[in-house]
C-alpha cells in the first residue's frame, strides 16, 4: 500500500516507522528539515521537504497514487486542507486529524466527508475517553470493549494474594465447559507470551483476558485486585485530556486539578465551574502533600511531560492512591513507569495508530487497539461469506504462530473460541496478535 503522511512530528514519525515495518511504500512531507532529518535517521522512508497544503508539494508526493493519505501535523487547519486536497487530487482514502470536539457531531463530520476527508480523529478525546472508562474499572490496567461491550479485553496485574500464582492456564479453567473468559497473553518482564494450557502464571504478571460481560468480579477476585469506587480525585496538568476528564466527571465525583501555569488555571477554574482548580507547580512534593494527595481514590497524571508525569505517579502512588494513571508520550519508559508502579499508562501515539492502522489491513477490520505494555495488538474482523476461517473448526484452521482468537459475536449472543468452535459468516471476531502475525491474519477473514 502506498501511504502518504503529512507531518513528521512525534505521532507522524511514530507511524510512518510501524507502517514501514508492515513493508508498506511510505512517503512523509514536513516543512521543518529537523523532522525530516530525525525520521530518515530512524527508518529508510522517502520524504520531501515542504508545505503540504501547496498543491506543488501533493504532487510531487503524487498523492493521485497514494491508497491512503494521513495529515498530522500539529496544526489543525493544516491537517484539514492538506487532507481535502489530497483527496480532491486522488487519494483514495484521507484521514486528518483535529483538535476540536465539535467537528465528530453528526451534523458537523458529514461536512467533511463532503469535503472529501474519510476519517477524522482527535487522540486527545480517545485518551481522554479511556482514562474515564478505567476509571470506572479501576482493577484493571487497560479495559477495551468490542461489538458495543459484548465482549472486552481488559488487563490485570496479578498481585501477591492471586489465587492463579503458580496455577497453569489448564488449572485455571478446570471444570468448566463453557468459559466465560480466555487469558490471550501474558506480559513477563518486558516479554508477551501467547500461552498454551501448560504456561504457569507468576507474581507480577500483566494478563489480557478476553471476556463476556458478567465476569468481572471473578476476574477481580483471580488477579488479587480490588474495584475502588474513585470519590476523591486528583488531577496534573490542564492539558485537553485532564480538562476532558474533569469536565465529564465532575458532577460525580470530587476533583482537584492542579495546573501551574497561572492564567490558564484561571481559564480552567473559569471553565470546570464544579472542579477546584489550583494554581501550583505539581513537582512540589508539599504542595501535593497539602492538598491531599495521601487521601485521594485515583490520581491522573497528564501534563505534557513524561518525566513530570512518571515522577508524580511515583509520589501519589507511594502516598498510597489506589489507582494511578499517567500520559506516557516517550515509548522508551513505559515499561520502567510499569515497574515502579504506575497502574495504568496513557498514550497519544499509541491512541494515533490504533485509530489509523485499520485503514491499512486488506480485510474489514471493524476495531483495533495497539496496547501499552505489551508488545501486541488487539483486533476485530468480520469474517466474510466462503473466508477460509468459516472452512473448519479452530483447531484445524493452522492460525498463525503468535496470534489467537479470543471470541465472537454472533448476533446478539458472545461466546469464548474454543478449539472447536466453527467461524461463520459475519461473525464479528476479536484477534489476539504479536505484530509478526498481523500481516498473515488477514487473509483468514476475506
Amino acid at each position: 500500500m502506498r501511504i502518504v503522511i503529512a507531518g513528521a512530528g512525534e505521532v507522524g514519525s511514530h507511524l510512518a516507522r510501524m507502517l514501514a515495518d508492515e513493508m508498506h511504500d511510505i512517503l512523509v512531507i514536513d516543512d521543518d528539515p529537523k523532522n525530516i532529518e530525525n525520521i530518515i535517521n530512524f527508518a529508510d522512508i522517502f520524504t520531501i521537504t515542504g508545505d503540504a497544503t501547496t498543491f506543488d508539494v501533493l504532487n510531487r508526493a503524487e498523492v493521485s497514487k497514494a491508497n491512503l493519505f494521513i495529515a498530522v501535523g500539529p496544526v489543525e487547519s493544516k491537517n484539514i486542507i492538506a487532507a481535502t486536497l489530497a483527496k480532491q487530487l486522488g487519494a483514495k482514502k484521507s484521514i486528518a486529524r483535529i483538535d476540536n470536539d465539535e467537528y465528530l457531531m453528526p451534523n458537523n463530520n458529514e461536512i467533511f466527508i463532503n469535503m472529501g476527508i474519510d476519517y477524522l480523529f482527535y487522540p486527545e478525546m480517545v485518551a481522554a475517553n479511556e482514562v474515564i472508562t478505567l476509571l470506572g474499572n479501576t482493577g484493571t490496567s487497560e479495559y477495551v470493549n468490542f461489538s458495543g461491550g459484548k465482549l472486552r479485553l481488559v488487563v490485570f496485574k496479578l498481585g501477591a494474594s492471586s489465587p492463579l500464582i503458580d496455577r497453569t492456564l489448564v488449572e485455571m479453567f478446570k471444570g468448566k465447559e463453557n468459559p466465560s473468559y480466555r487469558t490471550v497473553a501474558i506480559s513477563r518482564n518486558g516479554e508477551t507470551i501467547i500461552p498454551t494450557g501448560s504456561d504457569y502464571f507468576k507474581e507480577d504478571d500483566s494478563i489480557y483476558i478476553i471476556t463476556e460481560n458478567d465476569t468481572m468480579d471473578e476476574l477481580l477476585e483471580l488477579s488479587g485486585r480490588d474495584n475502588v469506587k474513585v470519590r476523591n480525585m486528583m488531577i496534573l496538568g490542564g492539558s485537553k485530556i485532564g480538562q476532558r476528564v474533569a469536565s465529564t466527571l465532575q458532577r460525580s465525583v470530587n476533583i482537584k486539578l492542579v495546573e501551574y501555569n497561572e492564567e490558564k488555571a484561571q481559564r480552567l477554574a473559569d471553565k470546570l465551574d464544579e472542579t477546584l482548580v489550583i494554581a501550583e507547580d505539581g513537582r512540589n512534593i508539599e504542595v501535593m502533600v497539602e492538598e491531599g494527595l495521601g487521601g485521594m481514590d485515583a490520581f491522573v497524571a497528564v501534563t505534557g511531560r513524561s518525566e513530570t508525569n512518571i515522577l508524580a505517579a511515583m509520589l501519589a502512588k507511594k502516598m498510597g492512591v489506589k489507582k494511578v494513571i499517567a500520559e506516557i508520550e516517550n515509548l522508551n519508559y513505559i515499561s520502567l513507569a510499569e515497574n515502579m508502579g504506575v497502574d495504568t499508562i496513557i498514550n497519544k501515539k499509541l491512541t494515533t495508530a490504533s485509530n489509523i492502522f485499520r485503514f491499512t489491513m486488506n480485510t474489514d477490520v471493524q476495531a483495533i487497539k495497539c496496547l501499552n505494555g505489551c508488545d501486541a495488538e488487539v483486533l476485530e474482523f468480520i469474517a466474510k461469506p466462503d473466508s477460509p476461517i468459516t472452512k473448519v473448526a479452530l483447531r484445524d484452521a493452522r492460525f498463525p504462530a503468535g496470534a489467537t482468537i479470543g471470541g465472537v459475536v454472533r448476533g446478539d449472543r458472545a461466546f469464548i473460541a474454543m478449539g472447536d468452535t466453527e467461524i461463520k459468516a459475519y461473525d464479528r471476531v476479536v484477534v489476539f496478535s504479536l505484530p509478526d502475525a498481523i500481516s498473515k491474519i488477514g487473509r483468514y477473514f476475506v
